[in-house]
C-alpha cells in the first residue's frame, strides 16, 4: 500500500516531503516507539491522537484516520534506522524537536518509562540529529 512512499523516502537522496507525507511519516514514528514495548496501549493511542489533533489542528476523525494509516506505514516500514533517517533528511530541523518532545509524550502517556521505549528514543534522537541536551529539554516539555 505504501511502497512508493517507503521508495521516496528511503532513497540515497530523498526529496523534503510534503506537508501530508510528512504528517504520516511523523505518525508512524510516534507508532513504532508506542509498540516498542510490545504494549501499544489504548492511552498511547489517545496520545498520539490528541498530538496529531494539535500539532496539525485536525479534528478528532480526521486524527484517528491518520493514526491508522500510519499504523499500516509503520508495520511496512524498514528499520527503525532507515525510517528515522529517512524522516531526518526530509523534515526541517526545528520541526524535528517539536517531533522528539511528541514522541516523549508518547513514551510518557501510559505513566511507564519503558526501558525498550527509552533505548528506542534515545536511538532515535541522536537518528533526527538532535543531541542529548536537546533531547533531555524534550523530555522534560513532555512531562518526564
Amino acid at each position: 500500500m505504501f511502497a512508493d512512499f517507503l521508495r521516496r523516502m528511503t532513497a540515497p537522496a530523498p526529496e523534503p516531503l510534503n506537508e501530508a507525507d510528512a504528517r504520516l511519516a511523523l505518525a508512524a514514528l510516534m507508532v513504532r516507539i508506542a509498540r516498542s514495548d510490545h504494549d501499544y496501549a489504548e492511552v498511547e493511542i489517545d496520545r498520539i491522537d490528541r498530538i496529531l489533533m494539535t500539532r496539525y489542528g485536525l479534528s478528532p476523525f480526521e486524527a484517528a484516520a491518520l493514526r491508522q494509516e500510519a499504523e499500516i506505514l509503520e508495520s511496512e516500514a524498514p528499520d527503525t534506522v532507515r525510517f528515522t533517517r529517512a524522516i531526518k533528511e526530509a523534515v526541517p530541523h526545528e520541526d524535528r524537536l517539536g517531533v522528539l518532545t511528541a514522541l516523549w509524550q508518547v513514551v510518557l502517556a501510559d505513566g511507564n518509562r519503558d526501558m525498550h521505549e527509552d533505548t528506542l528514543l534515545r536511538v532515535v534522537a541522536n537518528l533526527l540529529g538532535i543531541n542529548d541536551r536537546d533531547s533531555a529539554r524534550a523530555r522534560q516539555q513532555a512531562g518526564g
